[in-house]
C-alpha cells in the first residue's frame, strides 16, 4: 500500500492501494465509484493530517464523552423478582415453575 503527498501537502492514494482496499472490503466498484472513493479517502487523510497539527499535549485521553466515575454497581435485589405474582396466574404449576404442554415428541 502506498500513500504519497503532493508538494501542496495533500495525500495521494495509488490505484493499487484502492484495489487492495476494495478486496479487503469485498467491494466491486465501477471505475467512477473507485475514483470517487479514492478522492473521499484522500480528503479524509488530509483531514486527519490537519487534526495532527493540533497541540493535544495537555488534553487527557477519554474513553467516554461524559465523565463517568464508576459504571459498575453492586447487584441488589429490589422488590423481589415477581415470581409469586406471575405464578399466581398459572393454570398449572409445579414447585416454582409453570407446567406447559409438551411440544416436541421424542
Amino acid at each position: 500500500m502506498e500513500i504519497k503527498q503532493k508538494e501542496t501537502g495533500q495525500n495521494v492514494i495509488s490505484d493499487e492501494t484502492m484495489e487492495y482496499v476494495g478486496i479487503l472490503a469485498k467491494l466491486e466498484l465501477s471505475e467512477e465509484e473507485k475514483q470517487a472513493a479514492k478522492k473521499d479517502m484522500e480528503r479524509m487523510l488530509d483531514y486527519v493530517d490537519k487534526l495532527n497539527e493540533l497541540d493535544t499535549s495537555g488534553v487527557e485521553p477519554m474513553s467516554h464523552i461524559f465523565s463517568v466515575s464508576n459504571v459498575f454497581r453492586e447487584d441488589e435485589v429490589r422488590n423481589g423478582d415477581g415470581r409469586e405474582d406471575a405464578l399466581a396466574n398459572a393454570p398449572e404449576r409445579r414447585d416454582q415453575a409453570f407446567v406447559v404442554p409438551k411440544t416436541v415428541d421424542q
